[in-house]
This record gives C-alpha cells, sequence and structure tokens, in this order.
C-alpha cells in the first residue's frame, strides 16, 4: 500500500496535482482512489490498511449508495411477501428521516461514528426518541440487506440504538379488578349487543391483540380443549394473513367462562366466507376504527369509565353544552389486563411470554417487570410475617 503524487496538465495547459493511494484489497485485487490533498490520503491508507487486514474494507467501485440499498431492502420486503402495513412505515423512515442527510453517501465510507452522528441528528431535528429508534432500527436492516448481496462488508450501524429513558416509557397500568367488573357488567346489559361480551372476555382472558381479534376464525377455537390458537390476524387494510412474527403463533388457554360465552355467540353469529368469530355486519373483518366505536367507546361509557375528551387543553363540549367522554382504556389495555391476571396467579414468565406472543422473554420484562417485582416483594412480606409469628411461637 503506498501513496503516489500524481502531475498533470489539463487541456487548456493549467497544472494539476492529486494523490493517489494504490493498494490491493482483501481479496488481493489492486485498487487505487485519488485525492486532491495529501492528508486526505494518508487518512485514507490508515484506514483501508486497518480495514483489508480486518477483512471489512469495500472499495467504491463494488459499494453502492444509501439511496440505492434502501431502494434493495424494500423491494427484498416484497419480494419475501412483508404486508402493505409493514412496508409502509419502512418507505417513510427511508424517505422522510434516512435519506435527507445520508442519501449522497456510499456505505462504504458510512462509519459508525457517522451512524453516531446520524442518531444525534435525528433527536436534535424533532425525531421522538421513539421514532428515532425505529429509524435507526431500518437502518441497521438495510445494511444487513446490503452486507448480504455484497455491497458492503461490514454493519456499521449494528448497536447503534437510542434509549428511552424511564420517564418517556411510563409503567404499565392495566385496568383494575374492580375496573373489569364493571366493564363485564356493562356488556352484559341489555343495551349491550350480544357480540360485546363474547370480544370482552376473549381480550382480557387471552390477551390477543385487535388484529389478532378481528381475523380471529371458528376453526381456531378448542371448545373441547378450551384453547384459542392465533394462526392468522387481519390488518390495517383488512386483509387476512399470518402472524407478524414466528411468535405470534401460539395456543392460549380460556376460562370456562369464557368458553362458555363463545359456545353461545357460535349460535347466534353471522355466518361468514372467511368464519369469522366477530364479523362485521357485512360478513368482512371488522375495521380497526368500527371496533373502537362500536365497542370499545360504549362499553366504557356504559361501565362509567370515562374522562373529558380535550382539545388544546379544555374538555370539548357537545352541542348541548355536555362534555365529550372517551373511554379510559385502549384495546391494548385490555391486553395489559390479561397478562396482570396471569401473572397474578403466578404464571411462569416464560410462559407469559409465549402467550403474550412477544418475540423475547426481554419484552416481557421490558413490559410487565414491575409486575413480577411487585409479587416476589409480596411473598418477601409473607414469608417474613410467617417467619416473625412461627418464631414467636
Amino acid at each position: 500500500m503506498s501513496i503516489r503524487k500524481r502531475e498533470w496538465n489539463t487541456p487548456r495547459g493549467d497544472e494539476r496535482v492529486a494523490w493517489v493511494v494504490d493498494y490491493r484489497d482483501s481479496a488481493g485485487t489492486r485498487r487505487n482512489k485519488q485525492f486532491n490533498r495529501k492528508k486526505d490520503a494518508e487518512a485514507f491508507e490508515t484506514r483501508a490498511r486497518h480495514e483489508v487486514r480486518q477483512g471489512t474494507h469495500t472499495a467504491d467501485s463494488q459499494s453502492i449508495t444509501i439511496e440505492q440499498a434502501g431502494e434493495n431492502w424494500i423491494a427484498r420486503g416484497e419480494r419475501e411477501g412483508l404486508e402493505k402495513s409493514t412496508l409502509d412505515p419502512y418507505r417513510q423512515h427511508l424517505k422522510l428521516h434516512i435519506l435527507p442527510k445520508l442519501a449522497g453517501r456510499r456505505l462504504n465510507q458510512l462509519t459508525k461514528p457517522a451512524v453516531e452522528e446520524f442518531r444525534d441528528w435525528l433527536l436534535d431535528n424533532g425525531r421522538s426518541r421513539a421514532m428515532a429508534k425505529r429509524v435507526l432500527g431500518s437502518l441497521t436492516a438495510l445494511i444487513k440487506e446490503a452486507e448480504r448481496t455484497g455491497y458492503v462488508a461490514q454493519n456499521v450501524a449494528k448497536g447503534v440504538t437510542v434509549k428511552r429513558s424511564g420517564r418517556e416509557k411510563p409503567k404499565v397500568v392495566p385496568p383494575t379488578k374492580e375496573q373489569i367488573r364493571k366493564l363485564i357488567a356493562a356488556v352484559s346489559h341489555a343495551d349491550a349487543r350480544p357480540i360485546d361480551k363474547p370480544i370482552l372476555l376473549v381480550l382480557l382472558f387471552a390477551g390477543l391483540r385487535a388484529s389478532e381479534l378481528r381475523g380471529l376464525a371458528w376453526r381456531n377455537i378448542d371448545f373441547k380443549a378450551g384453547t384459542i390458537t392465533i394462526a392468522q390476524r387481519a390488518d390495517r387494510k383488512n386483509e387476512i394473513g399470518p402472524p407478524k412474527s414466528k411468535s405470534g403463533f401460539r395456543t392460549i388457554p380460556l376460562p370456562q367462562m369464557v368458553i362458555t360465552e363463545l359456545k353461545a355467540w357460535k349460535l347466534r353469529c353471522k355466518p361468514s366466507h372467511l368464519n369469522l368469530v366477530f364479523p362485521s355486519d357485512a360478513a368482512t373483518p371488522v375495521f380497526h376504527a368500527n371496533l373502537v366505536l362500536g365497542f370499545l367507546e360504549p362499553t366504557q361509557v356504559r361501565a362509567g369509565l370515562t374522562e373529558p375528551r380535550l382539545r388544546g387543553g379544555r374538555a370539548l363540549l357537545d352541542q348541548t353544552g355536555e362534555p365529550v367522554l372517551k373511554g379510559l382504556f385502549t384495546l391494548h389495555d385490555f391486553r395489559h389486563a390479561c397478562a396482570s391476571l396471569w401473572i397474578e396467579q403466578r404464571v411462569v414468565p416464560k410462559r407469559v411470554q409465549a402467550w403474550m406472543g412477544h418475540h423475547s422473554i426481554q419484552v416481557t420484562f421490558d413490559t410487565y417487570g414491575h409486575l413480577f417485582e411487585a409479587l416476589e416483594q409480596d411473598a418477601g412480606v409473607m414469608a417474613a410475617l410467617e417467619a416473625d409469628i412461627m418464631g414467636a411461637a
């Protein structure tokens, strides 16, 4: 590896000087790169020498721009059959966040410090920490695809992320048992639709995601075994497809109360060509918005679990001057309620992970760790009390 000075005259007779680095890459192929300044050539020589020794060097002629790598990454997702609801956010990350800062750069010129600088740029330019974390995840996946196809020798974005502070990620506070009883009483009321009670019970005692509930088919309920198997979901476009990840495929045990209610509902359920448990009036999957407007909000209003809807920090009023109410809980809060009930019954964390469909135990602990800790503290208190009493005796 060496640096040589190159001198020449332009057609107009102007003298020009450049510095050329001659070297062999990891495969032994001769390469050269030209610089206007000697110190830039020396810096490149030092870096290239190290990268060749480590087997991580990629020449410019072998690399592609980050924009091209992004197009390849999206194309791979389309070939693999990723859902539109998955690919659309990837395209947004690329167009709105990655390319405005990195569009003209080649992958082989991207370094870990440059990715760290990009991370800081995201946070300094209005992106939330949660959004910055997702964008960095997309950049990492983009480079991983380029690494797979030989356009770059290493993934310099791997390990660069954004940690969310405890203040930004509040602990999950699921509905209390008293609130759950009020919800069940509300869907048992004569004013409730027949479909409302089985929906609520499945959410509360099986912990399904809204998309899994909307795509649930009767063939996935085993009345004899008392289980629900998650094998499909309805995306935001109401298209039926498999769960988004391998961990989404799972079988969940049900209390007898839920089985009994589902049996009764099956006799009244409108037939659909997809054999759905909770079809719309048109015998199609229920849109998420309709699930909220038709089930979630009315149920909480009947249960008295509401708060004023705010606009600009002030209560929103209806035409009669009364506050417009909204429910205290989202559909996902019912999923949290289910997990908290399992944890209270001392279901082991690994089984909670499996039933919830989390891809790792870390997700389970990140979300519900404080509930497991509370159980351990309670057990410790009871053990201390027992030891104190028995000791005194």
